[in-house]
């Protein structure tokens, strides 16, 4: 399969595991819209498997967890996991992969960029992890869910703080004054998207855009954040 000369093998080698049956990873790529306007069995799209991956995803991230910390109370544990499997985490994790690159969907979708929505791509990672699970078993499942979704923990929670740490380090460090700025919304009634600016004094120095203001809020820091680290500010 072919998307805009993004095809299944390169996705394959992407996330460092070859398919033995390659229909599953083409599933995992086929957004609803996809097989609606097709008149496709809507089995074939990557629901199911993003049901089975999010099964998948959840106790490989528990066992993480409970392994690495081993005196991290059962409330703790919850918090942290919610944390590193929500739907930021694993937008960031497919936008790492380019994975709404290689997806398949209805020219409704397309044109109001589903391609780039967090929603939808949040979910591929999961079908992703269901079809790997599928086809390789739990260890394959494993390894990518170590390898993309568990790694760069550090960095992920910087984006997780990244609000109350901006505010810590500019108004508390450089004794500046810190605002927000909706800049503007899209998409439908039920599915809109959020566009928020981020200042520092009068410079802008971050832009982000979520499914709501306080997500597009966050992400418009976490920018900001890499920005002021590029600069030396910590």
């Amino acid at each position: 399969m072919i998307v805009e000369g993004y095809t299944l093998q390169k996705l394959e080698e992407r996330i460092g595991y070859q398919f033995r049956d390659i229909a599953l990873l083409k599933q995992a790529m086929t957004h609803s819209s996809f097989t609606n306007e097709q008149k496709i069995n809507k089995q074939k799209n990557y629901e199911r498997l993003e049901f089975l991956g999010d099964a998948v995803l959840e106790l490989v991230s528990s066992e993480f967890l409970f392994k690495r910390h081993p005196q991290m109370p059962e409330g703790e544990l919850t918090k942290t996991r919610a944390s590193m499997v929500c739907e930021p985490s694993l937008a960031f994790c497919a936008r790492d992969l380019e994975l709404g690159e290689f997806m398949l969907f209805g020219r409704g979708e397309e044109a109001t960029g589903g391609r780039k929505r967090e929603s939808i791509i949040a979910d591929a990672v999961e079908a992703v992890i269901g079809a790997i699970y599928l086809d390789g078993g739990m260890e394959a499942a494993r390894a990518f869910i170590n390898r993309f979704v568990l790694s760069d923990l550090e960095d992920k929670q910087l984006f997780y703080d990244s609000k109350t740490s901006l505010q810590e380090l500019i108004q508390g460090t450089l004794k500046k004054e810190l605002r927000y700025e909706e800049v503007r919304e899209y998409g439908p009634e039920h599915d809109k998207t959020f566009v928020a600016q981020v200042y520092m004094g009068e410079e802008r120095i971050g832009i982000g855009e979520g499914r709501t203001k306080k997500a597009a809020e966050q992400k418009a820091a976490y920018e900001a954040l890499l920005l002021l680290r590029k600069r030396g500010v910590r």
